[in-house]
This record gives C-alpha cells, structure tokens and sequence, in this order.
C-alpha cells in the first residue's frame, strides 16, 4: 500500500510539473492572434465565378449584342466587345486595381473616392498575398480576388458599346476605353466597394455592382450615343437585328454566367453564395415572363428578343439586392424592373428620339436603377430580406439614393470628357461610307457570312 501511494505522489508531481511547464505555452496560445488561412473550398469557388463572368463577355455579351446588330457589323460588335474587354484586363492590373481596390492614398478625403499607387503593376502581390473575404480568419488568394475584380472591370466597359455599335470607329472605343476605365468606373468602384470609399462607409448597398457596373455604364452609354450620333437611316429606315438564334445563345450564356457575377460576390461558398445563386434564378425567371406579359397587354405577341430582354433586366435589377434580398422579394423587384424597363424601351426612348442602338440604357441604366433604390426595400427582414431586425428602410433608401445620383452625374461627366478625347484622338465616327458598306468590311476587313 505504502509503495502505491508513493507512486501515485510522484505520478502528481510529474504531472504537476508538467502543467508548471506548459502553463507558459498554454498562455502563449491562448494570447496569440487567430492567423487567416487561405480557404481552400471559398477559393475554389471564386476561382469558377471569375470564369463564369468571363463566359459573360465572351461568348455571351458578345453573341448577345452581336445578333441586334445587322449582320454587316456581326463582326465589328463581337470585336469591339472582346478587344475593349482585354484592354481593361491589362489596365486593371497596371493602375485599375491598386487605385480602385488594392491601396489608400493616405489622405483622408481623397480616399473617400479613389484609391493610392501602392500596388502599380501589382507590385507587392504574390502566391502568398491574401485577400479577406466577410468572414473573419477567412481569406483566398489575392491573384484571385484580383482576377475576380478584373472580370467586373471588362464586362462594364463592354456593356457601354451597346449604345454605340454600328457607327464608332474601332481606335475611338480604344481610347475611349482607356480614359473611361480611368476616370469613372475606377473612381465608382472605388466609392462603392472600397472599405476608405465613401458609399462604402455610408452603408450603400451594392452586392455586384447595380450602381458600379449597371446604372455606370447605362448612363455612360446614353451620355455616348447623345454626342455620337444617330445611325444613318435612323429611325426611318428597319435595322432589325440580324440573328435572334445569336442573341437567345448570348442570352443563356449571360444568365449561367451570371451565377458568377452575382454568387461570386459573396467571396464565399456559403449561405449568402447561396441566397444570391436562388435570386439569380428566380428574379430573372420573373422578369422574362413579366416582359413577355407586358408586350402581350399592349397589343403586341410575346416575342423572344422580349423574353431575352426581360431576363436581361432581371439579370441586371438582381444584382445589387442579390445577397440583399428575400427569394420572393427578389421575383417582385424583376417583375417591376422588366415592366419598367420595357416602358423605358418601348415608350421612352421613341418619345425622346435617341439612337441608343441596342438599348443599353433602357434596360442597363434603367435596370440598375430600379435595382439599387428597390435593394432597400428588398432588405427589410418583414418583407423576408436579410436586414437586421432594427432596420429602418427610410434611412437606407436615402443612402441608395444618393448613391444613384452620384453615380448617374460622374457616369455622365466622366463619359463625356473620355468622348470627347476620342474624338480628338480619332475622329470618333466611321465615314457614311464605312457606315453604309458596314463596320465588319470597312474597319476590320473581314465578312461575318460569306
């Protein structure tokens, strides 16, 4: 007995000396701060939706656009898309990200509407570099975050030219590209996006780019097609479009992409990943039918480039409410965006007499618009949004509002000083010639069919 008992003293001992002995590193381990790891499966998910918004500009933006056109400018549209888009990808990633995303300039002011010079041409990023995502201690990649980003970026300059086909030369949407991409859409993302911008700080909500990419580049391509011009023959003669067979493909190719665009926003494979993915679906589905249904009661067929269109302003309303929205808030909001938006095509935009040629305003400014005020409406958790439960809707509509306004002035200035520089630069219009004979022969020198 006496032998157990002083086993077990000495056992107590050694083990009291032991907890003596780590107590130091327990308290090291309780102290230290939780390190953000990289997370596989979020980055894996971000890695896919950058290259379904790619799939957005080409093939889908591009065949979309490309089949409105007639068929003598097939080609030039599909071009202009796909070359304006890679020059953005290669402006964002010399001064794009480091002024609208990547770095503060210091100054507590200017930071409110653009960012510093800290990460020129990348400088500082590496595999190891990190960007955070909503989750605290969770983080991808920043080569992907960048590359995400940088999708955005291309598809909002692409998405201008809508207005603009069929009559711009290719070297003024080069230049007008470059000036555009610097001074509206960096300093818009900046505002909005950025945790120093200055909606950002407001509260503004914007979970994909409602005012960044859609009332940005709605306004900028009303603001563009004003200066340029009419089409030659406009609205006397028929310029209907060439291929609805292209524009439904670019269509499908849009709204898969779109799953990227606006579930990608999350920066996470999670639940709001997933709010935004059933948004995605069924505020679109609303809104393809809901303009299917308003060509019907105003005396015409429901048609498909109707169907393609309302799906369209689905598309674009869903996206600032995308994680910000109930499922059934998010059908309403399509619903009345595609009812406004075929008003604003139909109606509108005959009464005022603009050549917006593939209704890039009308469903993209318009859209965007609806989109962003009605994303303060959605959010309120009695009408099933993710608001907190001391939500005041009033305050929130006011924040949207001024974030629209501001947005819709800068789009407009900005585009029209990076209009006129093109001009100066290029001469901004083909020849009537060029026009006539068509943009595919007379700038590119190639035919879509042959």
């Amino acid at each position: 007995m006496k032998h157990d008992v002083k086993k077990a003293a000495i056992a107590a001992l050694g083990f009291g000396a032991t907890m003596i002995a780590a107590a130091p590193a327990w308290a090291q381990a309780a102290a230290a701060p939780v390190v953000a790891t990289v997370n596989k499966g979020d980055t894996a998910w971000m890695m896919t939706s950058t290259i379904l918004v790619l799939m957005m500009i080409l093939p889908g933006l591009a065949l979309f656009y490309g089949g409105l056109t007639r068929s003598k400018n097939m080609l030039s549209t599909m071009t202009q898309i796909g070359a304006v888009a890679a020059f953005a990808m290669l402006i964002w990633v010399m001064w794009g990200y480091s002024l609208a995303l990547g770095s503060d300039n210091g100054s507590p002011l200017l930071s409110n509407f653009i960012g510093g010079f800290g990460k020129l041409f990348l400088a500082g990023v590496t595999p190891a570099s990190q960007a955070a995502t909503f989750t605290a201690g969770v983080e991808i990649p920043e080569y992907v975050f960048i590359c995400f980003q940088m999708t955005f970026a291309a598809i909002t300059i692409a998405l201008v030219l809508g207005s603009v086909v069929e009559r711009m030369k290719f070297s003024a949407v080069m230049v007008f590209g470059l000036v555009w991409l610097t001074i509206v859409y960096l300093p818009v993302a900046h505002m909005v996006w950025a945790s120093t911008g200055y909606f950002f700080k407001a509260g503004a909500l914007d979970f994909a780019g409602g005012t960044v990419v859609h009332i940005n580049a709605g306004v900028s391509a009303l603001v563009a097609a004003l200066i340029l011009g009419k089409r030659i023959g406009y609205p006397k003669e028929p310029m209907a479009p060439h291929s609805l067979v292209m524009t439904g493909i670019g269509t499908g190719l849009l709204w898969v992409g779109w799953f990227g665009f606006n579930a990608g926003s999350a920066l996470e494979a999670n639940g709001s990943a997933a709010l935004a993915m059933l948004n995605t679906f069924v505020a679109t589905a609303s809104a393809g039918l809901f303009w299917m249904l308003a060509e019907k009661l105003s005396g015409h067929k429901g048609s498909a480039l109707g169907f393609c269109s309302g799906i369209v302003a689905g598309l674009v309303a869903v996206t600032p409410a995308a994680g910000n929205s109930g499922p059934f808030g998010a059908i309403i909001l399509g619903a009345i965006a595609s009812i406004v938006c075929f008003m604003a095509v139909s109606k509108l935009k005959p009464m005022l007499g603009y050549d917006d040629s593939l209704d890039a305003f009308g469903i993209h400014g318009i859209g965007g618009m609806i989109g962003a005020i009605g994303t303060a409406v959605v959010y309120a958790p009695s009408l099933g949004g993710p608001g907190p439960a001391d939500y005041v809707m009033s305050a929130k509509l006011l924040v949207q509002l001024e974030a629209v306004v501001v947005t819709i002035i800068w789009a407009a200035v900005g585009t029209t000083i990076a209009i006129f520089i093109a001009k100066a630069v290029t001469g901004l219009r083909v020849s009537p010639e060029v026009e006539h004979e068509g943009l595919d022969i007379g700038e590119h020198g190639e035919r879509a069919y042959n």
